[in-house]
C-alpha cells in the first residue's frame, strides 16, 4: 500500500474560540453550563494541553488526517512512550500521564486514532486494529522512533496488544491499563449488534448519559468536578453540525472492538508486559444487550487481570482494589508512581 505522509503544525489552539481552559474554569454553581458546550466533530473548539500536529495518511483510497502530540522530555532519558487512548477518550485525556512521564525523562507521543477526536471521521473506512496499528507504526516512523514503550488504556489496550503482536521489534514494553477485550464477549454469548442499530444508539449520546456511565464504571461510583471536562469533551462532539458523522464513526469502531478480539493471541505476545488493573471496573461492551445470566458474568476485572497476566508470557500485574476503569484519572499520584516503577522494572 502506498503511503503519503505530510506533517504540519495545527494552528488549532491559536485560532480556536472558546478554549476548554476557559469553559471549565467555573464555579460549582456554573458547572452545569458545560453540559451544553458544543465542539466541532474534530474537537475544533477544545484545546489540547500540548501542541497538536497532523500526519496525512493515504490508505483505503483516501487521504485522512491523524492528529497527534509529540512532547519532549524535560531531561531526556532516551526512551519514548506511545499513549493509545480508549474508545471514549482522546489524546488530551492523557494530560496528567504526559506530565508525569515527561518530567521523568520520557518523550511522549499521543495520537488520536483515525475516527476519533481531532482526527478525520471518514464516511467509509474498514476499521480494524491492524489498520490502526499500521497507522501508529507509520506515525512512529515519521517521527524517527525506532523503539518505544506502547501504553494502551481501555480500547487502546486492544490496539496496543495488536501493535505488539505486529511489531514486536518496535515494542520495547507493552503496558495495558484496564484494557477491554480481556474476554471475548461474542464467544460468551453477547448478541451481535448491527452497525445501523449502534448508530441509532450513538445518536442518543448525552452529557448526562456519559456521566452516569463513567461514574459507575470509571470512578467506582464516585465523582469529582474535574471529571466534567472529559465528559463534556465527548458529549460536545455529538452536538451540532457533524455530530452524526461522529456517531457513525463510533458505531463503526464499536463493531471493530466487538468482532476483533485479541485475547486469544495473548500467549503469542513476546515483549515485556505490564498490566495495571482497577479492580472495581465492570466494563463489558454489549453486556446491556446480553441475557441477564450472561451479563452478570462479564467485566469481572478482579479475575480478568489475573487471567491476562497468566496468558501473556512473563507479564507483571499491579492491581488497584478500590479503583475503576480509569485509574490514571481517578488516583493519578498512585497510578503514576506505579507506572514509573513498572517502566523501570521491566
Amino acid at each position: 500500500m502506498t503511503r503519503h505522509f505530510l506533517l504540519s503544525s495545527l494552528l488549532g489552539s491559536v485560532l480556536l474560540a472558546g478554549s476548554s481552559a476557559v469553559v471549565f474554569a467555573q464555579a460549582d454553581s456554573d458547572r452545569s453550563s458545560s453540559q451544553q458546550v458544543t465542539f466541532g466533530p474534530r474537537l475544533e473548539r477544545f484545546d489540547y494541553p500540548f501542541k497538536t500536529e497532523i500526519m496525512t495518511v493515504s490508505n483505503q483510497g483516501q487521504e485522512l488526517e491523524m492528529s497527534f502530540m509529540d512532547i519532549a522530555a524535560a531531561n531526556p532519558n532516551g526512551r519514548t512512550v506511545v499513549l493509545l487512548h480508549g474508545k471514549n477518550f482522546c489524546g488530551a485525556t492523557w494530560e496528567g500521564t504526559i506530565n508525569s512521564l515527561t518530567q521523568a525523562g520520557y518523550r511522549v507521543i499521543a495520537p488520536d486514532q483515525i475516527g476519533f477526536c481531532k482526527s478525520s471521521k471518514p464516511q467509509a473506512y474498514q476499521f480494524s486494529f491492524h489498520q490502526l496499528a499500521e497507522n501508529t507504526k507509520a506515525l512512529l516512523d515519521s517521527r524517527g522512533v525506532e523503539k518505544a514503550t506502547v501504553l494502551g488504556h481501555s480500547m487502546g489496550g486492544m490496539l496496543a496488544s495488536r501493535f505488539a503482536l505486529m511489531y514486536p521489534e518496535v515494542t520495547e514494553q507493552l503496558v495495558l491499563v484496564n484494557p477491554i477485550g480481556l474476554e471475548d464477549w461474542k464467544a460468551k454469548g453477547v448478541p451481535y449488534q448491527t452497525i445501523d442499530a449502534a448508530f441509532e444508539g450513538e445518536k442518543k449520546t448525552s452529557f448526562e448519559g456519559i456521566k452516569q456511565y463513567q461514574q459507575k464504571f470509571y470512578y467506582s461510583g464516585q465523582w469529582q468536578p474535574e471529571y466534567d471536562k472529559w465528559v463534556a469533551m465527548s458529549a460536545g462532539m455529538y452536538r451540532g453540525e457533524g455530530g452524526d458523522q461522529v456517531a457513525w464513526n463510533q458505531a463503526l469502531t464499536s463493531d471493530m472492538l466487538f468482532t476483533q478480539p485479541v485475547v486469544h493471541e495473548f500467549n503469542q505476545i513476546k515483549v515485556p508486559t505490564f498490566l495495571m488493573i482497577g479492580m472495581s471496573d465492570k466494563t463489558a461492551p454489549g453486556a446491556n444487550r446480553a441475557p441477564a445470566e450472561i451479563a452478570s458474568t462479564l467485566g469481572d476485572y478482579t479475575q480478568l487481570g489475573k487471567q491476562a497476566a497468566q496468558a501473556i508470557p512473563g507479564a507483571k500485574l499491579v492491581e488497584f482494589e478500590d479503583l475503576g476503569h480509569s485509574p490514571q484519572i481517578q488516583a493519578p499520584d498512585r497510578f503514576h508512581k506505579a507506572l514509573l516503577d513498572g517502566l523501570n522494572s521491566l
